[in-house]
């Protein structure tokens, strides 16, 4: 039996914009190789909780251990090289870039990264469409290039936040197929995600966030015996 290690561990952590208190207390573990969501309505921290992760809201406070290095006192930019990889909701394409370029942009953080022929076996329409400028781009072939830029950096953390959001069925479909294949190849995924019908499939476990702060955890094996308490949070 392989020994489990802990990627990523968060004690009692506050996260704060400004004078406003948004995360109060969280606490969450995932390990290496696993795929954890952040399940809640809007409003609820998720966001907030991937930006605490990688240091970029106002001030946080608590323990963020990655690696098993402690990071809340780390730069955003040192935490990258740490491995993990952050997929904004907003996706950051630079749109006068073709797909080929913004690819290529992206520094390599550490060994392992995908090489661009890994990049278009997983993501066909990147390769139709790699010479197309972002502007060009649908919003599910932005999406796959926003995670497919994390891809090339090496990053063996991915935080991801909202990715399914607004897309066609088929290309979410796509992108439960494409976490599938990196969960496969050893890679540790913490997912914000709105749809649980889209989580629910993949994931090892789950968080419940309400108010800033976790309300339960949820594991695969418990889906039907805790889906009143599913419902309650989710409306599932």
């Amino acid at each position: 039996m392989s020994k489990t290690y802990e990627q990523l561990g968060i004690t009692d952590l506050h996260a704060y914009y400004g004078e406003s208190h948004i995360l109060h207390g969280i606490d969450l573990h995932i390990n290496r190789g696993e795929l954890v969501t952040l399940l809640g309505r809007n409003g609820s921290g998720r966001s907030t909780t991937l930006k605490s992760i990688m240091n970029m809201v106002g001030r946080r406070t608590g323990s963020i251990v990655i690696n098993g290095n402690e990071t809340i006192e780390t730069a955003p930019h040192h935490i990258a090289r740490l491995g993990v990889g952050f997929c904004p909701e907003e996706r950051g394409i630079f749109s006068s870039l073709n797909v080929e370029e913004n690819l290529l942009l992206p520094p390599t953080v550490r060994s392992g990264g995908m090489s661009l022929d890994e990049i278009y076996d997983m993501f066909p329409n990147l390769y139709e469409r790699r010479k197309s400028v972002g502007t060009r781009l649908s919003g599910g072939e932005q999406q796959m290039l926003a995670l497919a830029r994390i891809l090339r950096t090496g990053a063996n953390m991915l935080l991801l936040d909202e990715i399914t959001e607004g897309l066609a069925p088929v290309i979410v479909q796509k992108l439960a197929e494409v976490l599938t294949q990196l969960k496969e190849k050893g890679l540790t995924i913490l997912l914000v995600e709105q749809s649980f019908r889209f989580a629910a499939p993949i994931a090892d476990r789950h968080y419940l966030m309400e108010h800033g702060q976790i309300v339960e955890e949820v594991k695969k094996d418990e889906l039907e015996s805790k889906k009143d308490i599913l419902n309650t949070y989710l409306g599932v």
